[in-house]
């Protein structure tokens, strides 16, 4: 537990808050003709925190926030300038544009007429905003879906560890899990110079990947080359159509209508179906995976999700000099929060399980490795 002690100690001389910070300076891109464009945007946040997510919207942007019938889901107006900050919320999951919204759908009365209405649907959708929406966010996150490729493709070769012999990437990652103060590891992972250096030893394949990820910018710029896919969420029990069904006659008018490439693993643009009742949403979605594992580096086999630990720790109001206490904090998601958003607060993390305390200080470190990486 010495080292746990010492990465406590180390802690003590650095402002978390001030480090997350730096980390959500993010540009949005160039500046375009829209950058006066207003749109509607859609968020998916953990159920029963609707309420919570709609006053942090509230809070920082200064938006109103419609809270849905649909259960996990709230909607609010912002302007294309605010998008970055959109990204930097704590509450939500995961984000999506929204093309048109329809609060009392008539559906028809047959499984045929209700597809045929869908196909026709299609083309009659204003997509023009909401596809500049979905540009200006493309560029805005390109980077890291880039440094994402790369690093799936390394940490399934093997290298060289300068005696011969071959490493396996999962053991470097058992070692870094033992010793939370390895700085040697830690740069491995997390400066970008140590990543490039195994770029080159990766060989073809990293090539081909990179080649795959220079197409897809190319693709990007040019509409007739995107890949799309559909995804239909349906909850009601009036409905005489499937999911999988309205998400294929829809997405055949969407391909027809734009001449895009229909790809259901490796897309560009997911379209999104929500149909809960009587209402139906059509939208684009913004991120590819649940903003809630921005923080987590190291997970446990019940590791809370950052936007719930958030969500509670709003509901408990902290004030300034309040002292938090998790003693079951696993890893370290709820001090995590804490610490990012109550900065003035105190806050206590334990465990009874080592290997718990020893992921919560892993977390801890990564973050705060690579908020010293961003702003070096």
């Amino acid at each position: 537990m010495s080292d746990v002690e010492e990465t406590t100690n180390q802690l003590l001389d650095v402002n978390l808050h001030e480090n997350q910070r730096a980390i959500q300076v993010t540009e949005s891109g160039p500046r375009s003709e829209s950058e006066h464009l207003h749109v509607t945007i859609g968020a998916t946040v953990p159920t029963g925190f609707e309420q919570t997510a709609a006053d942090e919207v509230r809070e920082k942007l200064g938006s109103s926030c419609r809270i849905s019938k649909d259960r996990g889901k709230i909607y609010f107006d912002i302007s294309v300038e605010s998008l970055a900050q959109v990204h930097c919320l704590r509450s939500l999951d995961n984000l999506f544009v929204v093309v048109q919204e329809f609060k009392d759908y008539q559906f028809k009365e047959t499984k045929e007429e209700v597809l045929k209405d869908f196909e026709e649907l299609a083309g009659k959708l204003p997509w023009s905003d909401p596809l500049k929406i979905w540009k200006i966010n493309t560029s805005f996150k390109k980077k890291k879906t880039k440094r994402k490729k790369i690093t799936q493709n390394s940490s399934k070769e093997k290298t060289d560890n300068g005696q011969g012999d071959k490493t396996d990437e999962r053991d470097v990652k058992k070692e870094f899990t033992s010793n939370v103060l390895d700085s040697q590891i830690l740069d491995y992972y997390e400066n970008p110079a140590i990543k490039e250096e195994i770029s080159t030893l990766v060989g073809d394949d990293l090539a081909s990947c990179k080649e795959e990820t220079d197409e897809s910018s190319r693709e990007d710029t040019d509409p007739e080359l995107l890949k799309f896919r559909v995804t239909c969420n349906r909850a009601g029990e009036k409905h005489c159509f499937s999911s999988n069904e309205a998400a294929r006659d829809f997405g055949g008018a969407v391909q027809d209508y734009f001449k895009w490439k229909a790809d259901m693993t490796n897309f560009d643009v997911e379209v999104l179906l929500n149909i809960h009742d009587n209402e139906i949403v059509v939208g684009i979605a913004l991120t590819e995976e649940s903003l809630h594992r921005r923080n987590i580096t190291h997970f446990g086999p019940t590791t809370l999700r950052s936007t719930l630990a958030y969500g509670m720790l709003r509901l408990c109001a902290p004030q300034p000099t309040d002292i938090i206490v998790d003693p079951m904090c696993g890893t370290g998601a709820i001090p995590i929060e804490g610490a990012t958003e109550w900065s003035n607060c105190y806050h206590i993390a334990g465990d009874n399980n080592p290997l718990a305390v020893n992921r919560a200080a892993n977390n801890i470190s990564s973050l705060l490795t690579k908020s010293q990486v961003k702003e070096g």
